[in-house]
């Protein structure tokens, strides 16, 4: 072969290269393999208890046989696929649902399995770990209160989050949220974050929570960042929880955190500003809606200037590591009828409304959903049927193919030459791969299914789609 460049040249230019290479992997390492849930709730500081999760749980799973009885009922609010091709008569719907059940995935391209398999993994997900994040609100779900009260309920929350560790009964992940580090509430937030977390470190000998952060909301400028991370610095070091131990997020949900000051957008400066400390941004739905004078009745998630607030987000923040989640639906499921003596008139207003509003929640979802936002907010267990419903039927749709890309994509990746153990399209399995990651977390996808990819279970478990092709190579 004829050459023209010297091996000299050729070295030099490549190791300089190769310095800007690493910088950027540095920079976008890509997603993070660890379990990101699927929703956070944000509850009141005051009303939280060791048992909260098992108390949402319940009224979640209440709600939902209260409202939608069977897999056809359900189908029918939220107009799954197939919805339209079920039966009204329960009789008929049971029927059905056992004889999808013998006959398994056999029946998968018929109208109405997609609504059986999602009623049915809905209601399994809800009796098992109906939530998943739950942060302790000492914000809007708490509200401005005397300095006694937020003290006082501060310390009692800490206690209890104690409780629930030793009882084992806090959901999968948990946090605080605080006040903004704005100039009028930054003492309060401060306040309540020491109180908060110096009687959770005495408690427990400085142990935290699995997944414990602390949620930073209305951000508008880096150096508020900066205080949370010095604040846990002094923290960490007068109490005995360990050095890097907490972590933060904070809220998207001003202009400012989108479009700065200069023109540019600040969310890469917010994350450099944690010093590896943050994980993950939220967004703010109503506050983001407000600041752009978007009216009450058109504060919405469906609104173009979520859809552009969300895009810079990930454009900014995409392959960082840092999870994003999008905001709430506010409008709640919940029938303006109470009590225990109900009409039949009544009852069927209450379950329309349900209904009515598990549709609207349900649409914003999947619509998150089809943006590659995989996390939002719930702000009642009556929303979690809904949540899950989105969710399970999101990735239940397009797993076959999903399945057979993956499949396919090993196979190639797994025969190309690799250079430094490095496989150029990495991102692009590691993608495919956290598809099934994301569907297992959550109980959209068993273990069972996600074995259709032609992965073992052990693979699967790395997290790693380098790891798999490097286990593969070995072998």
């Amino acid at each position: 072969m004829n050459s023209s460049i010297p091996t000299k040249d050729k070295s030099r230019i490549l190791a300089s290269l190769g310095k800007a290479n690493k910088a950027f992997q540095a920079i976008y390492p890509g997603d993070r393999p660890e379990r990101q849930p699927v929703h956070t709730v944000y509850g009141g500081a005051d009303l939280f208890t060791a048992e909260t999760a098992q108390k949402m749980g319940n009224a979640a799973l209440k709600t939902l046989l209260d409202n939608a009885a069977d897999f056809a009922e359900f189908a029918h609010a939220l107009e799954l696929p197939g919805h339209d091709k079920l039966p009204k008569r329960a009789a008929d719907t049971a029927k059905l649902g056992k004889r999808f059940a013998k006959a398994g995935t056999k029946t998968k391209t018929e109208p109405g399995w997609l609504a059986w398999a999602t009623y049915n993994k809905v209601i399994h997900k809800l009796r098992t770990e109906a939530l998943e994040d739950f942060r302790i609100d000492f914000e809007d779900g708490f509200g401005n209160r005397s300095w006694e009260e937020e003290d006082a309920t501060a310390e009692r929350a800490a206690l209890e989050v104690a409780k629930g560790m030793k009882a084992n009964s806090l959901p999968p992940f948990i946090g605080i949220r605080i006040k903004p580090f704005t100039e009028d509430l930054k003492e309060r937030g401060a306040r309540t974050l020491d109180i908060f977390l110096t009687t959770l470190a005495k408690a427990t000998n400085g142990k935290l929570p699995a997944n414990f952060v602390v949620m930073l909301p209305k951000v508008t400028i880096p150096e508020q960042v900066t205080a949370l991370v010095q604040l846990f610095e002094a923290i960490e070091g007068n109490t005995k929880i360990a050095k890097g131990a907490l972590k933060m997020e904070m809220m998207v949900e001003t202009t400012q955190a989108v479009i700065a000051a200069d023109g540019t957008n600040p969310l890469r400066r917010y994350v450099l500003a944690s010093k590896g400390r943050m994980i993950a941004t939220a967004f703010g739905t109503y506050d983001y809606t407000a600041a752009n004078n978007i009216t009450a009745k058109y504060q919405d998630m469906g609104h173009a200037v979520c859809d552009f607030a969300h895009m810079m987000m990930k454009v900014s923040l995409g392959a960082t590591g840092i999870w994003l989640s999008d905001g709430a639906t506010n409008v709640m499921p919940i029938g303006p009828h109470r009590g225990a003596k109900l009409t039949p008139k009544q009852r069927a207003e209450n379950k329309a409304v349900v209904h009515r509003n598990w549709k609207k929640a349900y649409d914003h979802t999947r619509h998150s959903l089809w943006k590659g936002l995989y996390q939002g907010w719930d702000l009642n267990p009556a929303q979690f049927p809904m949540r899950y419903a989105a969710v399970y039927s999101f990735f239940l749709e397009s797993y076959d193919d999903a399945a057979a890309r993956l499949k396919a994509f090993v196979e190639r990746a797994a025969r190309a030459t690799l250079t430094s153990d490095v496989f150029d399209d990495a991102a692009t399995g590691q993608g495919l791969l956290n598809y099934f990651l994301r569907g297992l977390n959550c109980g959209a996808i068993s273990e069972k299914e996600a074995l259709a990819t032609g992965l073992t279970l052990a693979e699967i478990r790395t997290r790693s789609f380098l790891k798999i092709l490097e286990g593969r190579r070995k072998k």
